[in-house]
This record gives C-alpha cells, structure tokens and sequence, in this order.
C-alpha cells in the first residue's frame, strides 16, 4: 500500500511516501526548486519520492493533504468580520486567492497529479501529533504539539498509544506562542516563519530584563499550563505586519532593520522572549504530564524546533524521556497526514521499536551514486580524485586538522531543517577562529550564529552534560566546564552546545569520519553546519554542492568517494 503525504501552499512544502507504513522517502521542494521555504505545490518533491520507491502516481492508494482548507478559510473569514473595519484591507487581499485557488484544493490537486481518486484531508494538528508520535519508539506517550496556526489550533496536547492517538486540549487563534516568538523575530529584524532560530541565537548575548514585562503585559499565564495573548500588542489577525504601535512604543521604537546594527536592547529582547517561551512550554508539558500520567513525551509543531526549551523540557519537566520530530515544522505535516491515514483512517497496526525510531535517521531523500558524481564533475571540468573510503576519510581527517573547511556530500538528503552529517560543512572544533571563519567566509551569516558539535555517541558524556540521545541536534545542553576550551567552535557564549549525537548504525561513513578524526587528533567531535550560504536551501544534487563549494572559501569538497580541494579547479559562475 503507498501512501502520499502532501504540504503545501504556506511554507515549507513537502511531500512523503509510505510503503506499507514504513517510510520510504520525504523531501521538501525548496531542495529542488532554490527557493529558500517554497511553499508552492511540491511536484519534484513528489516525483522524487515516487522515483526512490519506483512507482509511479497511479501505483498510489492514497493521496492526503495535510491540513483542512475549509477550516482555515473559516478562521480567516470569522477573524476579518471580527476585526471589521480593520480587517477590511486584509479580506480583499486574501479572499480573491481562496476563492480561486485554495478552496478547490481537491480539484487542484487531482489536476497536479493528474489523480482522479480521492484526496484525504487531515488537521494541521493532527498532522503534526501523527508526525510526532507515530515514528516515535515509544508504545504510548504525551504528545504536545505548539506552533503558529494551523486551521484554529496554536496548541495542543493528548496522548498516543498503539496506532492511535486523541488531542484532548488545545489553545486556538489568535493567542499562539509561536505567533508571539514569531512576533519578536519580525521586531528583530529578521524574517517571519524563517529566522526564528536566529532569536535562539542571539539570546545567549543578552539578559532577559524584558521578561517580566512581557508575562505582565503581552501573555497571561495560567496555573493549568495554558495561556492568552494581550491582542492590542499585535497586528497579525487583520494586518500585514506582526506588531502594533503599541508594541514598538512599549518595546523603545520602530522594528529593527535587517541591515541595522543589533544593540543590546535587541539581544536583551531575545533574552527575554526565548525564557518566556522556554516557560510557557515547560509550563505546557508538566500540565501534559499531570493530565496524561505518561512519563514520555512526543514533541511536534515548528515550536518544537526550539532546542534550548527541548534541552530544559528533558532536565525540568519531569518526564523520563521526550521524542522529537526532526522535520517537527510544515514540512513534517506532509509524513504525519500519511502517518494518519495509515494507523488512523485505516487502522493499521503500529509496533514501536524501542531501540530505534521510525525516521531512518532523517536520511529520506533523494542520494546520487559515484557514477551520477562523476558526470558532473566531467561535465564542470572539476579536477578531483577518486579514492578507496579508508584512503578518503585519512585524507579529510589531515585537511580537517590543518583547519580546512569541508564540504561533505553523502548519500541520502537529510529531511527537515537540519544537516545531519549527509549535506554538512564540516571543521575542526579545537581552533577558536573556526566560527568566525565559517560564519563570515562560508556560510555569509551574522557573526552571532553558533555551530553544532557532531560527538560520537559514546563519547557524548565526556563533553556534555546531556546523556540524552540527539541524533537529530534538537536538544542544547551545557558543555562540560572542563571541556569548553577545548571545543570552542561549538560552544556557545553561554557554554552551551546543540548537540548531534552519530552513531555507525544511523551515520556510517560521517560515524567513521570522526572516529579517525579522534584516532588523528584525540578530539571526537566535529563542527556540523549545513551545506548552503545564507538565504539558499541546503544542497541537494552534486551540482548544487559544487556550486556552493566554488563560490565561497570552503578547502574541501568530499562527494562519495571523490576529494577535491579548492586549488586548480576553474569554474564558471552559472
């Protein structure tokens, strides 16, 4: 039975085929298309799984969207009438392209695919939970999912167990603490729905002196968990902008900039706005916790991309052990929706792997084999060498010592928003230098942004106060004191670390990479940054990553089984 999960028309357009249950493959179409979050209908997204399992469109049982229109043009509709005569200006933007477009979605999609069967349609939510707990190694769990909006829903929470799930609370639109981060991300300067994790970022570098004036004035916590925004501060329910006058008179200005300089009161902001989300989740999942009496949680939704409040989740909550989804944003919704249809819909069963999830390493993608390699770099004129691995992992693992950047491109792509040893950048953790290095010279960012450690599992321990798995680097956790000056690279101003964890079963070749970086230098860690520059998606053909490694200061470039430095090749700028 195949099973085709799609999202789309937002941001962060995806797709996802199941087999039987299993997963097969997932991508998300900005990798094909260069359009950093495209949110247009995913067709080579599509049509890449389709070709990972073999199949073509007519083979596919069930084609399921992840969210439901109607229900989403409701909330629309009701909040413009609400708001009326504010939301006047918004209903004649946005109505005409619903009428035209987006309340046909079965028609549209049947068109696309050129499928005349039915399509299913699953609650942004649900689509989220599903996603969550059902690759999960866990037989039964809390979920908690917490986002922006879906249809209604910001928030919510339940529990799974088997093949079945139910969310029995939720918090709705307009009161959202992704929406409010989101809100502090716009009054930063920085894109919406993009750059959240730049906030993250930034907030180590300030204090969080506005903290207790936004609990006192911008959202009213409850004692349940629960919680409900001061809408007068905020301009997203009619308006095209994410905060009010009030807002910037409350908050000392106008928004920031982009090419503006970050002040302290910008960092002190970040500060401020990470702990109050940071609380409100802890405050969510100990209500969860109360309410489900399970002592494991499944997170899900784009808030759940926030490690910092995952780190403190997993140490303060008091739940013995959480499961994040790695693609936890839109994207993920497009394998949850087809994780629905499977267990929930159709009733199938679940067996949960305890010693294993069900996501593969997040390695669902398309891969490129050593021949498909090769003709790109024939066709570029690439001057390269091809090398047995053993010869080939000694030879980065010499370039790694000396402080060369890496671009290392194997196998399967890696689904949602993190690299994860396929698609990576890669540098020696020891040199101080490295971060400013990496973030000015390769990947064109602001100097603030941290890097990731990649440890050898077994070695995660001896350098982090975390014993935690993270094969997805979705947990930060402190850097242990007697470490930080030797791994600088990755650790962050306020000695934190966000944190990968590899291991040879999930990662092989990257796994052996840093075992002879170790045997080499004594260090079993490497810096992990993802394979593009600033405002591009990640790499995803061969060509993609040539590209990316010509165009900046990057040493080396490691496809499959080819070596390539920087020195003697001549490319020709597309």
């Amino acid at each position: 039975m195949l099973i085709l999960g799609i999202s789309a028309f937002y941001h962060d357009s995806a797709a996802c085929l199941l087999r039987d249950g299993q997963i097969v493959a997932a991508a998300q179409e900005e990798r094909f298309t260069r359009v950093k979050h495209d949110s247009s209908f995913p067709e080579q997204a599509i049509k890449t799984c389709l070709d990972i399992a073999g199949s073509r469109i007519g083979d596919v049982d069930f084609v399921v969207f992840y969210e439901k229109p109607f229900l989403k043009f409701e909330r629309l509709l009701e909040t413009y009438l609400k708001r009326t005569p504010r939301g006047f200006r918004s209903y004649f933007k946005v109505v005409p392209l619903w009428m035209k477009d987006k309340l046909w979605m079965k028609h549209s999609i049947q068109q696309e695919l050129d499928y005349d069967r039915e399509i299913l349609f699953s609650e942004h939510h649900e689509s989220h939970a599903a996603a969550a707990f059902f690759p999960s190694p866990f037989e039964s769990a809390a979920i908690l999912t917490v986002d922006g909006v879906g249809e209604w829903t910001t928030t919510a929470y339940g529990k799974g167990e088997g093949n079945d799930l139910t969310l029995d609370c939720e918090v709705r639109f307009p009161h959202s603490l992704g929406l409010l981060y989101t809100a502090f991300t716009y009054y930063l300067g920085f894109k919406p729905n993009s750059d959240e994790y730049k906030v993250m970022g930034l907030a180590p570098y300030g204090h969080p002196v506005f903290r207790s004036q936004i609990e006192e004035e911008l959202i009213e916590l409850h004692d349940d968990g629960s919680f409900r925004l001061n809408l007068d501060y905020f301009n997203y329910e009619t308006g095209f902008t994410m905060t009010s006058d009030l807002f910037h008179r409350r908050f000392g200005g106008p928004p920031r900039k982009s090419k503006d300089t970050l002040t302290e009161r910008h960092k002190n902001l970040a500060a401020s706005i990470q702990k109050v989300t940071e609380e409100v989740m802890l405050g969510l999942c100990r209500r969860v916790r109360e309410e489900t009496g399970e002592d494991r949680i499944c997170l899900g939704g784009g808030v759940a991309l926030n490690c910092v409040a995952n780190g403190r989740i997993l140490r303060e909550s008091g739940f013995r052990d959480l499961w994040i989804q790695p693609a936890a944003g839109d994207a993920g919704g497009a394998l949850g929706a087809a994780l629905a249809v499977y267990h929930r819909f159709l009733g199938k069963p679940r067996e949960a792997n305890q010693s294993c999830d069900g996501m593969r390493g997040a390695l669902l993608g398309p891969g490129f084999g050593r021949e498909s390699v090769r003709q790109v770099l024939e066709r570029v004129g690439a001057r390269y060498e091809e090398l047995a691995e053993t010869e080939l992992i000694a030879r980065t693992c010499e370039e790694l010592r000396k402080g060369a950047v890496v671009g290392w491109f194997q196998g399967r792509m890696e689904f949602g928003p993190r690299a994860l040893g396929n698609r990576s950048i890669l540098a020696d953790p020891r040199r101080p230098e490295m971060q400013r290095k990496l973030n000015l010279s390769i990947k064109f960012r602001e100097s603030f942004r941290p890097f990731a450690p990649s440890v050898l599992e077994e070695k995660q321990a001896e350098f982090f106060q975390n014993e935690h798995p993270s094969p997805y680097m979705l947990l930060v956790g402190p850097v242990n004191d007697s470490r930080r000056a030797g791994i600088p690279a990755v650790t962050h101003v306020d000695g934190s670390a966000r944190i990968q964890t590899v291991s040879e079963q999930q990662n092989g070749r990257y796994y052996r990479l840093i075992r002879a970086f170790e045997e080499l230098t004594g260090c079993p860690i490497l810096v992990n940054t993802s394979f593009n520059v600033r405002n591009e998606p990640i790499v995803c053909s061969p060509q993609d990553a040539y590209n990316c490694f010509m165009r900046t200061k990057m040493d080396v470039l490691v496809m499959e089984d080819f070596f390539l430095t920087k020195e003697g090749q001549v490319w020709e700028r597309p």
